[in-house]
């Protein structure tokens, strides 16, 4: 694991060694109908979805999703998709989405529930589509080879203020982590997929685990990280991912309801696109931070520590927007490298730069000690893991978190197994 993430981090816990076995969108089944729809996305009341709705609905934020495609037409997305661009080089165009993967994080980001269709967490802000390739369409289309750095480069340089990227493999790239450099320097949060190899392997998933991007892992009803959402130090925050309903192939003909990190990855971009259209005025840095700041966390976590399952804790935008828990800081630093990246000048259009070098220099600890008020780390940082293996500390032990139904506290329940995958890009 690179340096840079090493710093990133306070202290790690050992991990607690309980699975389910779970491989891309995670345990698909079929939904009834547009009324089951609405019933399963238990992570709106968790969220308290309503009560921010009275505040922010994200207006004015514009969201770019690089993915599969994204379908226009569907009665949830009418009206909430801009002009994208589709980056494979093959047949089609950016609105036509070869699995339904795609138009799914989008309705989760911006659907307005219509014609039985998906509720986004943030209905009032828009998305750009950005279409790329996956393994399986790279084998039966010639495509555009770049087309992940190219589709990256793309959404940075549009107006869209949040990126999401539900997206991933295990190799790294410089040219990718290049491209997700200049989207930070340029102002912008690109949110990635933990990924869902954790019983299978467990490595590291890119972009996620570049430093510039913001790794989000998935939970559950219970506030637990799901088995499957990988893990490691560069989880920075997680979001409900376990049980959600999404289209269940190209055709559009029905939900399914499945988990994955690609959820979760859709659901913190829209949580960060509600704060930001609150607050229009902050760069993402500030976002980033009362993000980081208000994330759910049980009180029994070891202040000055970050967990390796779910980051800084759950994503919480309720508790900015309506109760003011994060505080923005330094418009101008980084909150988890502590770097001047992306700040006031990459707002008024010159990209902000991170040294000579390219590379995040953290010169604090997000771990380490801060005064309250800092504009550098965030003031309340999460701990590691709630369960430490072969400990006596109780699995169910700290405090109510106010984030999911019955105010059970999170608890990191994640893999150790390891063999490699042979997919090179999947969704997540």
């Amino acid at each position: 694991m690179s340096d840079v993430r090493r710093l990133r981090r306070g202290f790690l816990s050992t991990m607690a060694a309980t699975v389910v076995l779970t491989a891309g969108f995670v345990g698909t089944a079929p939904l009834a109908g547009a009324a089951d729809v609405r019933s399963q996305q238990w992570y709106l009341d968790a969220m308290h979805a309503e009560e921010i709705w009275k505040t922010s609905t994200g207006e004015g934020v514009t969201v770019a999703v690089i993915d599969t495609g994204v379908n226009p037409d569907t009665p949830a997305l009418k009206g909430q998709v801009l002009k994208g661009k589709d980056l494979t080089e093959a047949k089609g165009e950016e609105t036509d989405d070869y699995t339904g993967h795609g138009t799914t994080m989008a309705e989760l980001i911006v659907g307005t529930g219509k014609g039985g269709g998906l509720q986004g967490l943030a209905p009032g802000a828009k998305v750009i589509p950005f279409r790329i390739s996956d393994t399986e369409f790279q084998n039966e289309n010639k495509v555009n080879a770049f087309d992940m750095e190219e589709a990256i480069k793309a959404a940075a340089d549009s107006e869209a203020k949040v990126i999401n990227m539900s997206f991933g493999n295990e190799f790294y790239a410089t040219a990718v982590r290049d491209a997700v450099k200049y989207a930070q320097a340029k102002g912008k949060l690109l949110f990635a997929s933990a990924g869902n190899d954790a019983k299978r392997g467990n490595k590291e998933n890119f972009p996620a685990a570049y430093p510039e991007a913001i790794a989000v892992a998935a939970t559950n009803r219970e506030g637990r990280a799901e088995g499957y959402s990988q893990h490691g130090d560069y989880v920075d925050l997680s979001a409900p991912g376990a049980d959600i309903p999404g289209w269940c192939d190209e055709t559009f003909k029905g939900y399914c309801r499945a988990g994955g990190t690609s959820n979760a990855a859709a659901i913190a971009s829209a949580s960060a696109a509600l704060i930001w259209s609150v607050h229009p005025d902050w760069t993402g840095n500030q976002v980033l931070r009362a993000m980081l700041e208000s994330a759910a966390r049980s009180d029994d976590w070891e202040p000055g520590t970050v967990s390796n399952a779910l980051g800084y804790g759950i994503v919480r935008p309720n508790a900015n927007i309506n109760r003011g828990i994060g505080k923005p800081g330094d418009p101008n630093i980084n909150p988890l490298t502590n770097e001047k990246v992306g700040g006031k000048s990459a707002a008024s259009g010159t990209a902000g730069t991170s040294g000579a070098s390219g590379k995040p220099g953290a010169t604090t600890e997000p771990g380490a000690s801060t005064a309250p008020g800092s504009s550098q780390a965030p003031e309340a940082k999460p701990s590691a893991d709630g369960v430490v293996a072969g400990s006596d500390k109780s699995a169910d032990s700290g405090s109510p978190l106010g984030l999911v139904i019955g105010g059970v506290a999170v608890v990191a329940v994640v893999a150790v197994a390891a063999f490699l995958i042979v997919r090179r890009r999947r969704t997540a």
